[in-house]
């Protein structure tokens, strides 16, 4: 019995997506149909269809399961320990300084092999 209900589910996450994929095509032919309209009302339209594809979305299987993603993402990302300002002030002046250092050492051996090319060559 209960793979009879994983099979109406996915018979109707099908017909879900297809509401989905029908949303979006209307989105698309609508701006191109509708383009001397104001830019406003498209995109005010735009949204409304992107919310209920949104929507319709996420009532399948594989839209909670994104959105239990998301909320995961969101969790972890809270608990980066992110760095101070003045660790991110003293990083990036550590780049800056060795980017500069290595310009000059390459600037300096280019030189150096230019010239030493130079007196053998001519």
């Amino acid at each position: 019995m209960n793979a009879k209900a994983e099979v109406k589910d996915s018979r109707f996450d099908l017909v879900k997506w297809l509401v989905v994929v029908a949303l979006v095509a209307v989105g698309i032919v609508g701006n191109h149909v509708f383009a001397g309209e104001s830019i406003l009302y498209r995109v005010l339209a735009l949204l409304v269809l992107a919310l209920v594809a949104g929507f319709v979305a996420l009532q399948t299987a594989k839209g909670r399961a994104f959105f239990s993603l998301l909320k995961d993402a969101r969790g972890e990302i809270r608990k980066v320990v992110w760095p101070t300002r003045q660790e991110t002030t003293q990083t990036t002046l550590i780049v800056v300084v060795v980017v500069l250092v290595m310009a000059l050492v390459l600037w300096g051996l280019d030189s150096l092999l230019g010239w030493l090319v130079s007196l053998i060559v001519g």
